[in-house]
């Protein structure tokens, strides 16, 4: 199934490709870069900023075409059209459950090992504007202006915007459309689907930028916050790192096992794409790199471009 081809297909990478020529090797010696700029010459690792920033808006100039594509091809070349919505509610479910699951686990160990109950923070000191903001922000989060924003006010516009959920809404209507027009849109599902390949092609160009990106984004956080500043707040990134720890290897390795596939394989798969999260901040960096993998291992293209943009 799929976790072999997952195998097969680093196996076979990893046969060809020189060790420094690998993706994953590169963007960790960026980020070791970063941090040693960033700690001895502090004030370049901050004027640093911008090639962490034009990576990032490299990332997302090519997302609204991925997404795109990959669910309006993936819709149309379904012949059961229920299938889309038992995927959608199925992804709908799995989200709802692993993200209550998620903030369970967080929880009982926040509350086991209290990471801030050393640091003495005085609420009196915290910016009280920036805590308003975000309640504010909070606030204004309901579910029918969630569903209301997913609504382009045009169709260019959420391109434009590149919002995501929003390319996710107008692709899936596009290629609902195709899949009811059937053999007369033919032309067009074979355009599309031809235009997938320098659109995934130009994501692997815009990739070799990524070590830059994570060198940048690196060397300014730590040229801005310092080694030490970090280094103080190690109880709570450790108390996170836990916490994701136990997520991953316990709750999604027990998903992965029942359905026929090992967890570390598909970490060892993607961690290209989680470097480039860790080294730039951003899970949007991953995306268009992510889908690919994810379609490459044999997952079905609708499947791959209605679950991971929204998840």
């Amino acid at each position: 199934g799929g976790y072999h081809m997952i195998i097969e297909h680093s196996a076979e990478v990893r046969g060809k490709t020189p060790f420094y020529r690998h993706l994953y090797v590169q963007v960790l010696a960026a980020i070791a870069a970063g941090i040693l700029l960033g700690h001895f010459y502090p004030e370049l690792g901050t004027e640093l900023k911008p090639l962490g920033d034009a990576f990032i808006k490299l990332v997302k100039m090519i997302i609204a075409p991925v997404i795109f594509l990959t669910v309006a091809t993936g819709i149309a070349g379904m012949t059961d059209l229920a299938k889309v919505g038992r995927v959608a509610g199925k992804a709908m479910i799995y989200f709802l459950t692993f993200s209550t699951l998620a903030l369970v686990v967080g929880l009982i160990v926040a509350n086991v090992v209290q990471p801030g109950a050393g640091m003495h923070i005085d609420p009196a000191s915290l910016d009280a504007k920036a805590v308003a903001s975000y309640a504010a922000k909070a606030h204004e989060q309901s579910i029918t202006g969630f569903l209301m924003n997913i609504i382009p006010t045009t169709l260019v516009g959420a391109f434009a915007e590149g919002d995501i959920l929003q390319v996710l809404f107008i692709s899936v209507l596009f290629g609902l459309s195709l899949a009811m027009v059937g053999k007369k849109a033919e032309p067009v599902v074979d355009f599309l689907q031809a235009l997938t390949l320098p659109i995934f092609r130009l994501v692997a160009i815009l990739m070799k930028a990524a070590p830059i990106g994570a060198f940048g984004a690196m060397a300014f956080t730590i040229g801005k916050y310092g080694v030490a500043s970090i280094a103080n707040l190690a109880m709570l990134i450790g108390t996170f790192y836990l916490t994701s720890f136990l997520f991953v290897f316990v709750v999604l390795g027990a998903v992965a096992r029942y359905n026929g596939f090992s967890i570390v394989a598909l970490i060892r798969y993607i961690k290209e794409e989680l470097l480039l999260v860790l080294g730039t901040s951003s899970s949007e960096a991953a995306l268009p790199g992510l889908m690919n993998k994810m379609e490459k291992a044999g997952c079905k293209r609708s499947v791959v471009g209605l679950v991971i943009p929204t998840g």
